[in-house]
């Protein structure tokens, strides 16, 4: 059984992934107007496991015999300046994330809540993994450029980290299943 206080900073945190998945869907649609193609795909599987994160602590809680809530979720934006100002709000929006768990991980820790804490491990990996995927974007993107021709090489290396990102994920459900 977790605290009252840990339940309700657990379902902010809930709306927090929540809005990742969106903002990143909402991405992936303007990547798409925008013929970015490679940056679409990236985008689509960005929202998924932002919502996979989500349902992951909404599925704790539950475990734990709280009450996760489904979270209203404000609009994101629909249009960006440019791939780089996206993906610059991409990290952003990561190192929020990243502060939000280590409160979390923090109040765990005040509250004696062991059982959080080690959940939360996952996420504090995750987020490491994260902001580095994107730093690693936005510095190949300031190694390009971000002129009209510029796009099509981001582009083209948003989808090699792509594909490296779905492969790893694949190779890694491979290892688990058996």
């Amino acid at each position: 059984m977790i605290s009252k206080e840990m339940e309700a900073t657990l379902n902010k945190q809930i709306e927090l992934e929540c809005y990742a998945s969106f903002l990143y869907l909402s991405m992936a649609s303007w990547c798409e107007t925008e013929g970015l193609e490679g940056s679409a795909a990236f985008m689509h599987r960005q929202s998924e496991e932002e919502r996979a994160h989500m349902l992951r602590i909404f599925h704790y809680i539950s475990e734990v015999d709280g009450h996760a809530i489904v979270p209203a979720v404000k609009q994101p934006p629909l249009k960006f300046d440019s791939a780089r100002a996206m993906f610059q709000e991409v990290y952003d929006h990561e190192q929020k994330v990243t502060a939000s768990i280590n409160k979390l991980v923090s109040q765990a820790y005040k509250e004696d809540d062991y059982t959080t804490l080690n959940f939360l491990q996952w996420y504090v990996d995750e987020q490491r993994e994260e902001e580095a995927l994107m730093r690693s974007i936005m510095d190949k993107i300031k190694l390009i450029g971000d002129g009209p021709q510029s796009l099509y090489y981001i582009d083209k290396e948003i989808d090699k980290i792509n594909a490296a990102e779905a492969a790893a994920e694949a190779a890694n459900a491979d290892a688990g299943g058996a």
